[in-house]
């Protein structure tokens, strides 16, 4: 594990910030390091709000999008809402129909089959569109690159608008309206929004239009919260502030579905990792194992008791889920072990009958254990089909485009895309994207890192601290769980492994004339004899509470430790 300190602010900077908001040294330099040097930038990080959104028609064609939607609306025209089927994709369909569908009836929603049609605008999904009547699609989450497939339903007499976040083609669809803010023309002032968020900020458009004030549009956050939490965007500008407040409508008034899921776990109050580690995996687990239509139907449910029976359904999905990735990671491990491939710079195994929804959470298993650049392939229809996933700071996108001649079809993000490629090709795009990678990576990235923020002493660890830090949530990309280090620790003596097979760490810290702090440290078992005998150590941790028998306290989460 590689421990990188940030740099430290500039003094001047540091000296500035402390006295505009009367903080100390620590939170003062938390704030720089994210970008946040002056008072009126602590005040609109610290209080996020609906005022800080961006006006929806900064971005380009949001003028076309509302008037095809208005031209829709006045004209009863049947509206066909299409999205991929994932979290983000799902979400954004609820989203855009729900709010649809206090304007018209003539709405309805479309999830391509992750099995047959695969990812995107599908063909099936225009023929659908065609056969029932439908004459403008509104494609979420997905469509940006869909060239054929937009021209495909024009022949039809089908508009589309397309709402996505995923970076587009040198050529564009010839559909009515592109919502992208990654799109080389959109000036558009964030550029990080997920597919929800780009749905929501045409909802926002057309409520504008109508002269109401986003205010009224709070009930949809709790979607757009969970789908920028599941796609793992930066928190960061609007994102934060549409997660922030989010996050406010899921632990206040969520709507039916999203509150069935969260008695069935029984969780009180939800951060955003609960939502990314609890919420999303259920909703994502439709999609994989039976179908992105559950997802869609359970958020869009107003009934709660038939939200909850839509829930127990998804929850069962969630179960398969589970442990479908449980064993295809074991046999993944096998394989290379068998084929010897512990060493090299990617991770690429094949087997035709791993199911193709877990795959993307099967690489990401993988690279817990081999830390590098990992695609997972398994047989779908008469190609194959990977999840790639990437190390922390090491662009996959790229990588795979240097290898477009092997592949049939990509798309994604720097660190997650997807890919179909012909079974003859496997073998030899294989060793062109492990050439790839070899040549392209800085050796270091092959060694997973933590970033520390700040390098701080025990008495520093306080409850005005603790509150503070509170304050700087959510956090995600961009905004990370403040890591402090400490030196000169030392077990006051009652050290032990704790868990199923002692793979957690339990240890009472004390620093020179500190207080003791109880410290847990998952999956850290394997440092007990670096603590014994009250030798110093160094420690990597994130503050955070224990909650025990009606007491509650600060205790550090330890992430690493060295001698």
């Amino acid at each position: 594990m590689r421990w990188t300190i940030k740099s430290k602010p500039e003094a001047e900077k540091l000296t500035a910030l402390k006295n505009a908001l009367q903080v100390d040294e620590v939170v003062a330099t938390l704030l720089l390091q994210r970008g946040i040097e002056t008072y009126e930038e602590a005040k609109a990080f610290f209080r996020p709000n609906l005022e800080q959104l961006h006006d929806p028609y900064l971005m380009k064609d949001m003028d076309q999008a509302v008037e095809r939607i208005q031209l829709a609306l006045a004209n009863n025209e049947n509206i066909l809402v299409f999205g991929d089927y994932d979290v983000d994709g799902t979400s954004s369909v609820a989203l855009m129909s729900t709010y649809l569908k206090t304007r018209t009836e003539q709405v309805a929603t479309y999830i391509p089959d992750r099995y047959d049609e695969g990812y995107g605008v599908s063909i099936r999904g225009i023929d659908f569109a065609h056969d029932n009547d439908f004459s403008l699609i509104i494609a979420l989450d997905c469509g940006v690159k869909a060239i054929d497939k937009v021209a495909y339903a024009k022949e039809k007499g089908i508009d589309f608008i397309i709402c996505d976040h995923h970076r587009p083609g040198t050529n564009l669809p010839d559909a009515i309206a592109i919502l992208d803010p990654k799109r080389d023309d959109c000036n558009y002032p964030f550029k990080e929004l997920c597919g929800c968020g780009v749905g929501f900020k045409l909802i926002q458009a057309l409520a504008l239009n109508e002269g109401k004030s986003v205010d009224e549009l709070t009930e949809y956050l709790d979607l757009v919260a969970t789908a920028i939490g599941a796609d793992i965007v930066p928190i960061v500008g609007e994102n934060r502030v549409l997660a922030y407040l989010g996050l406010q409508v899921i632990n206040t008034n969520p709507r039916p579905g999203i509150k069935a899921i969260i008695n069935q776990v029984k969780k009180e109050e939800l951060t955003i990792t609960d939502v990314v580690f609890i919420v999303a995996p259920r909703i994502n687990a439709a999609g994989r194992m039976k179908h992105g239509n559950y997802a869609v139907t359970l958020l869009s449910e107003t009934d709660y008791d038939l939200a909850e029976q839509y829930a127990e359904e998804i929850e069962a999905f969630n179960t398969d889920r589970r442990e479908a990735d449980q064993r295809i990671t074991d046999e993944a491990l096998k394989q290379i072990e068998i084929n010897q491939e512990h060493e090299g710079f990617t991770t690429v195994v094949y087997h035709e009958t791993w199911h193709k929804g877990v795959i993307g959470i099967v690489a990401s298993r993988l690279i817990e254990t081999y830390y590098r650049p990992t695609l997972v392939f398994t047989k779908s229809g008469d190609k194959l089909a990977a999840s790639a996933r990437s190390v922390s700071g090491f662009d996959v996108y790229n990588a795979l485009e240097a290898c477009s001649e092997h592949i049939e079809q990509f798309g994604g993000h720097k660190y997650a895309a997807g890919l179909t490629l012909k079974e003859e090709n496997y073998e030899v795009f294989k060793q062109a994207f492990e050439d790839e990678v070899s040549r392209t990576i800085d050796k270091h990235l092959l060694v997973p890192e933590i970033k520390i923020d700040f390098k701080i002493n025990l008495q520093q660890i306080d409850n005005k601290l603790w509150r503070i830090l509170c304050q700087f949530a959510p956090f995600g990309p961009g905004n990370m769980t403040p890591i402090f280090m400490s030196e000169n620790l030392r077990d006051t003596g009652y050290g032990k492994c704790v868990g199923e097979d002692d793979k957690h760490l339990r240890i009472t810290v004390t620093q020179t004339g500190v207080e003791k702090l109880v410290c847990i440290g998952f999956n850290l078992g394997d440092k007990l004899s670096l603590i014994k005998n009250k030798k110093p150590f160094k420690a990597v941790y994130s503050i955070d509470e224990n909650h025990w028998q009606g007491n509650t306290s600060l205790q550090l989460k330890l992430r690493d430790l060295k001698e």
